[in-house]
Order: C-alpha cells, then sequence, then structure tokens
C-alpha cells in the first residue's frame, strides 16, 4: 500500500535524486567537451524564464528534467571529439553510480543506504536510455544513437538537419526574443 513514507520518498526521488543526477549527466558534457576546446559553454538546468545565470550555469523556473549542454564550437572537431562528447553523460553517470555502489557494497553509505540505493537506481536509469541506440518522439537521436551512427557511418544518418547541441549564442538570442514576445504580450493587456 502506498503511504505516507512512499509519498515521502517519492517527493525526495523527483525533487532532490533526480536534479543531482541531471545535473550530473549534464556536466559529463561540460567536461568531455572541455577536453576537446570547447568554446562558449553553458550548462542550462531546467526550462522557461531565467532565474539567474552565474559563469556558465543557466538556471531556470520550471522543472530540472529539461536541462541541456550547449556551446558555440570546438577547437578540435573530429568524429572521435563528437562520440567522446555524447559520452560524457553516460561515462559520467556510470562513474558516480559505481562509486556509490561499491560504497553501498562495503557498508559505507549505510545511514542513508535508501537515498543512495535510489541515486544510483536512476544514475542507471539514465545510462540505460543514454546507451542503448534509439530515436526519441520528436524523432531525434539519443546519444547511443548519435556514437553508434559516428561509428558505423562516420556521420549523422537522420533526416534532421538542426545540431545535436545547439550553440549557446543562438539559444541565448531565442531565449531573449521570446521573453521580449511575452513583454510586450503583456503590456497589450494592461
Amino acid at each position: 500500500m502506498f503511504g505516507f513514507s512512499d509519498l515521502l520518498s517519492l517527493i525526495i526521488s523527483a525533487f532532490i535524486i533526480l536534479p543531482i543526477v541531471v545535473f550530473l549527466r549534464e556536466t559529463g558534457y561540460l567536461i568531455v567537451s572541455g577536453i576537446f576546446g570547447v568554446k562558449n559553454p553553458r550548462l542550462t538546468i531546467g526550462s522557461g524564464p531565467r532565474i539567474f545565470k552565474f559563469w556558465i550555469f543557466d538556471i531556470r523556473k520550471h522543472y530540472h528534467l529539461f536541462s541541456w549542454f550547449s556551446y558555440d564550437s570546438l577547437k578540435r572537431e573530429s568524429k572521435l571529439a563528437y562520440i567522446c562528447i555524447y559520452a560524457g553523460p553516460i561515462l559520467m553517470n556510470i562513474s558516480v553510480s559505481l562509486l556509490l555502489n561499491t560504497l553501498l557494497a562495503n557498508g559505507l553509505l549505510e545511514e542513508y543506504k535508501t537515498f543512495w540505493d535510489r541515486f544510483v537506481f536512476y544514475g542507471f536509469y539514465y545510462v540505460v536510455f543514454d546507451i542503448i541506440p534509439m530515436r526519441t518522439i520528436n524523432g531525434m537521436p539519443n546519444n547511443g544513437m548519435i556514437i553508434y551512427e559516428m561509428i558505423r557511418y562516420g556521420k549523422r544518418t537522420d533526416w534532421n538537419h538542426e545540431p545535436f547541441i545547439q550553440k549557446t549564442t543562438d539559444i541565448e538570442e531565442e531565449y531573449q526574443e521570446i521573453h521580449e514576445e511575452i513583454k510586450d504580450k503583456n503590456k497589450e493587456k494592461i
């Protein structure tokens, strides 16, 4: 039966564990792309209006699961660079999850075992849906599909010509345009 403790666990999972797992996943892009000389990186957490922007972090008002990494260009572009960048989130979640699982198996995180068990679960959950090659609902390839196509064909093979990772500058311009339209519409209402 679903009780109060289950509700509390669900809230902790949805509002503490998942945002951290998503943040770590997106950080995987950041770390690996930094190795290849990324220019103008940005890690956007959430969607909707901006709450604040600090350095490369862009924190938005609405729920955290819609998060993304963007950059303008790479100094060292190559097939290997793109494969590594798209493997970054997978490697990050695998690394953190395996580390936590090892600590749990050795009894080092016993005090909050349930919390850490769930953290490991969600870390591997993202790995599974990132590593198995597939297309998402909008037809875009996931990281596994991008890696597979880059290894097998040496290029992207889907019909979509949008970049896998959008340019930070383009995203910022689009954000500013949308919010100007919203301001204009709000002025019209008054």
